[in-house]
């Protein structure tokens, strides 16, 4: 019997296909990676009986990375990215794909690929080809092996119908994907590392942890600074408008004047003489004709964004997450196309007649199932996907608020395209007073077409004419000239964003909307009311600083260009290294000529920001200068001294205050506590080592609960307990800033251990008990005591002595699900050098200078 082996791009997707191929009869299992399920049946592939397997991957299995010794920030020359070695490492190293995938598809004799059906999707073919490829019987690389179902919509017909009609992965858009990672890899981490150094060196109140570049990201911004520096730049004009009105059996009708408006105040007040000197006005013309507005045509992703921020207040990237999880569930089909032309073959009156029971809209659809659906006004077929539609009926029960909103406009788009245009009588009477030509337009709705369930495009009410004929005389009223001025731009909204991104070929319909969110989220731009984007001045400081420099790195022309080379190689058009030699190559140049230009940018932020000394508030003593450090709260939060003129790094996201005024031993830096209140995590940790890890199991960006200080009151060599049951290498570690309220907490994962509430002190011993967890002695005062009979003192276990049991909480993040491991020093990385005697082993040197001795040997 054959056996094949099935992946889907997400798990809920996998459940959904597995449930369609197996008729409902599959049985399922949870992956041992914990996020992957896995779906097995017996069924039929290519004609003959078959053992069948689906799983599902999480996005994409490898992402492109630089090899570790070029992460380092501090040691890499940025420019030595363009040219340094990359390779592909694990998206999410904890889910462990690469392994899952392998593991799963052990023995089977074919692949069956159900990823997007789009360039990202074709690319995680070959991620996951290359996962399987040693466990697979045959060849993964061969047509005869592994096939790719290409399919629109998640319905049985659609599923069944891609399965009976299986293709192969196609390897060069799967290329050119790979060549867009490596250019944004390199280009935008090569820019980003320097000016974010650059300028958070100097000034203090960026409020920005990361001052990034982007080949898509920054053309994006540069839209919205453009439209801010038309609106600054605005002069407004005051201008002069001629207004009269005709009466027609008593009433007043406004017109409008053919002009429109007038710049020069003496022609407008000529022109209103003119007027007046007439006491009525000559009916030229009656012109009715009957217009049409043409319903819409049908809906792809740059559309569905563009409306989801207009009209429905969402972001264009919340709205294709909602999008994602409506087509996952089934209720619509695929929602990134660029596609607005329905496929000749598509069930038009079958997807129709789903919506016809609707409370919503029922009504409007059994009127056009009754007199004929009319056909569609023909869109661009990009080739991709069909157009978005609803896959099956849905009401606002089955679905939460946005999903809900995103649907009803799904719904109502697609039946809008089946439906009449909206008709209505058009009336012009044109009437000459003086020479000077003026206008009454009055509309009649006739037939409202489509607008009867795209409500939001609806007519309005009539506007009726009065009822005039050629050559009548009508007399005219109140001639006066009104006084305007013209106004500038406003701020860009999302939806146009999207029209000039469109335009310029910046994105594509799946990253549009990650490039907005980015530069929103980094404090480039602020949304507001309307989803206006307004941008700040990091923003705008940083756009005119390029254009300053070298505008291309600013300009859409430059993205849009890299864009047709990438969409050549998709095509088998393009060479995939030439394209990418020679895009790397001219970024190169241009980023060597922006460092060496910086200053022209440098100059715009000096106006701009405030220099670190003038920053900050006094905190705590420099080790060094033994003057004050200056605490600059402005993301990312940091310590600068003035008179060194160093900056070190601090953690995020919490609090930090001075340790109880005590010197770090091997700097006399003060120590300093990092907190997110008594609930949350917090430790002790020295400004300079954190920046500077002194020992070389040490990593940068670690407290004193990992420095492997062998006296040090407040290293993990004191306090360290016992390893973490929840995470590989971390140890479970006394917070001394935590008391009264004190808890151990892991210094690798987020396991924290509440104990010994108001304690007085807690004294971690020498000796270790059975289990490997170090003993401590807990000390209370007479009136706050908690242990039995009321003592003030006793030693034990944490884990193990049953008197203990009350007083110590079960860990908040994860319960231990196993016995926790014995705390042994030289086993882990960051707990090498410590309690080396905590488990089994050599035991601990008694005296110092032993214990000096043991470690540096």
């Amino acid at each position: 019997m054959k056996s094949v082996f099935m992946v889907a791009e997400k798990p809920s997707l996998a459940a959904s296909l597995s449930t369609i191929l197996s008729n409902g009869k599959n049985s399922s299992k949870k992956g041992f990676n914990g996020a992957c399920s896995v779906h097995e049946w017996n069924g039929t592939f290519l004609g003959s009986p078959a053992r069948l397997k689906m799983t599902s991957v999480c996005g994409h299995v490898l992402g492109v990375d630089f090899s570790s010794k070029y992460n380092n920030w501090d040691r890499v020359d940025p420019v030595e990215l363009f040219s340094c070695s990359i390779e592909k490492k694990e998206a999410m190293p904890k889910l462990k794909m690469p392994a899952f995938l392998a593991s799963e598809a052990i023995g089977f004799d074919y692949l069956v690929l159900w990823l997007d059906c789009d360039k990202e999707g074709e690319n995680i073919c070959y991620e996951v080809m290359s996962s399987v490829a040693n466990s697979m019987n045959r060849n993964v690389y061969s047509d005869s092996v592994t096939y790719r179902a290409k399919f629109s919509a998640i319905t049985d017909k659609d599923i069944k119908a891609a399965f009976n009609n299986l293709s192969h992965p196609n390897e060069n858009e799967a290329r050119s994907v790979d060549a867009r990672q490596e250019l944004d890899l390199r280009i935008g981490c090569a820019f980003t590392r320097f000016q974010t150094k650059f300028f958070q060196g100097k000034y203090g109140d960026l409020d920005a942890s990361l001052i990034s570049y982007g080949p898509c990201q920054t053309p994006t911004l540069g839209f919205c600074v453009q439209r801010h520096d038309e609106i600054q730049s605005f002069k407004a004009e005051t201008y002069w408008a001629v207004q009269v009105s005709a009466m027609k059996d008593n009433v007043e009708v406004p017109l409008e004047w053919d002009r429109v408006r007038c710049f020069d105040k003496d022609a407008a007040n000529m022109f209103l003489s003119l007027v007046k000197q007439e006491r009525e006005g000559r009916v030229v013309s009656v012109v009715s004709k009957e217009k049409s507005k043409p319903r819409p045509v049908a809906l792809n992703t740059v559309e569905l964004m563009r409306v989801a921020s207009s009209g429905l207040g969402m972001g264009p990237h919340h709205a294709m997450l909602i999008a994602e999880r409506l087509y996952t569930q089934g209720y619509i089909s695929y929602p990134r196309t660029e596609t607005t032309k329905y496929p000749e073959n598509f069930d038009l009156q079958g997807t129709l007649k789903q919506q016809e029971n609707s409370s919503d809209w029922g009504k409007e659809v059994k009127a056009i199932l009754s007199q004929g659906i009319n056909r569609p006004k023909s869109g661009h077929d990009a080739g991709d996907h069909p157009p978005i539609t609803p896959m099956r009926s849905a009401t606002r029960n089955d679905l939460d608020g946005d999903s809900w909103k995103l649907y009803d406009y799904i719904a109502r788009h697609f039946i809008g395209t089946l439906a009449r245009d909206c008709r209505y009588l058009s009336t012009v009477v044109t009437i000459v007073i003086n020479n000077e030509v003026f206008y009454i337009h009055g509309k009649t709705l006739i037939d409202p077409g489509y607008t009867e369930v795209m409500t939001w495009q609806s007519f309005g009410k009539n506007e009726i004419v009065p009822n005039v004929t050629a050559n009548e005389m009508v007399p005219i009223h109140n001639a006066r000239l009104t006084e305007h001025q013209t106004c500038p731009p406003d701020y860009l909204t999302e939806s146009e964003l999207i029209t000039l991104m469109e335009k310029h070929g910046i994105g594509t319909d799946a990253s549009i909307p990650v490039h907005i969110n980015n530069i929103s989220q980094r404090n480039y731009v602020t949304v507001t009311p309307g989803r206006k984007l307004k941008p700040t001045t990091l923003g705008i400081v940083l756009v005119h600083g390029y254009q300053k420099i070298d505008a291309q790195l600013v300009l859409p022309t430059m993205r849009s260009a890299v864009e047709e080379q990438l969409n050549l190689i998709a095509l088998g058009k393009a060479n995939f290294n030439a394209v990418l030699k020679h895009t790397i190559d001219i970024f190169k140049l241009k980023f060597q000529y922006f460092v060496s230009s910086i200053d022209a940018m440098d100059q715009l932020f000096e106006v701009s920001f405030s220099p670190l000394s003038a920053s900050g508030k006094a905190h705590s003593r420099c080790g060094k200068c033994r003057r004050y450090l200056k605490f600059i709260q402005a993301k990312p939060a940091r310590l600068h001294c003035p008179q060194c003129d160093d900056t070190y790094s601090v953690p995020q996201n919490g609090t930090i205050k001075l340790f109880r005024e005590l010197k770090c031993p091997l700097d006399e830096f003060e120590l300093l506590c990092w907190t997110t209140g008594n609930k949350g995590k917090s430790f002790v940790f020295c400004p300079y080592c954190y920046n500077n890890p002194p020992f070389k199991d040490m990593k940068k960006g670690t407290g004193c609960n990992t420095c492997t200080h062998p006296t040090c009151t407040y290293s993990l060599n004191s306090n360290g307990v016992i390893n973490c049951a929840e995470c590989e290498y971390g140890v479970l570690v006394l917070d001394p800033s935590s008391g009264p309220k004190w808890k151990l907490g892991c210094n690798r994962c987020d396991t924290i251990i509440n104990l010994f509430d108001d304690a007085h002190k807690i004294i971690i011993l020498e000796e270790n008990c059975d289990c490997g967890a170090q003993l401590i002695n807990v000390e209370y005062r007479a009136e706050k005591s908690k242990l039995p009979n009321q003592a003030t003192e006793m030693k034990g276990c944490v884990f193990c002595t049953p008197e203990f049991a009350k007083l110590v909480d079960k860990p908040k993040v994860a319960v231990v699900s196993r016995p926790p491991r014995p705390f042994r020093g030289g086993k882990a990385p960051g707990a090498r050098g410590g309690r080396g005697s905590a488990g089994r082993g050599r035991g601990k040197p008694k005296d110092k200078m032993a214990q000096l001795a043991a470690y540096f040997v």
